[in-house]
């Protein structure tokens, strides 16, 4: 089997390049060992009611609420559930850890993209 890892043996990364990607390997690390990562992101909603004579109806102010709505992609297609305020306040830290991560990726590839850009061999003439 393959390790699909690599080495960057072949390659001169500079020391600054491998301490950041170290600090974004034990940052990335330290949130999966928190197991707390959720997609998508929790609007406040306030909202009418099926009673045709309910105040919520007349002024915007008196509507129903708030609700907590959580919302995430599934095939293209917007999926969600009602949350209490309870699990609001426990899910958007969650939510808060998934979009690190994103963003921690993110700059591990950008790490990658100056490497590659930077490599000096088997450049093709112009």
């Amino acid at each position: 089997m393959v390790d699909p890892l690599c080495e960057a043996s072949s390659m001169a990364l500079s020391r600054a390049h491998l301490a950041e990607a170290r600090r974004i390997a034990d940052e990335l690390a330290a949130i999966a060992r928190t197991g707390l990562v959720l997609p998508g992101s929790i609007t406040e909603r306030r909202m009418v009611c099926g009673r045709a004579n309910c105040a919520c109806h007349a002024e915007i102010e008196r509507r129903h609420g708030p609700y907590f709505h959580w919302t995430r992609k599934v095939a293209k297609k917007t999926v969600g559930r009602f949350l209490s305020a309870q699990q609001c306040d426990d899910y958007e830290r969650w939510i808060a850890n998934d979009r690190r991560a994103h963003e921690l990726l993110r700059r591990l590839e950008e790490l990658g993209i100056e490497a590659l850009e930077s490599d000096t061999r088997a450049r093709r003439q112009r």
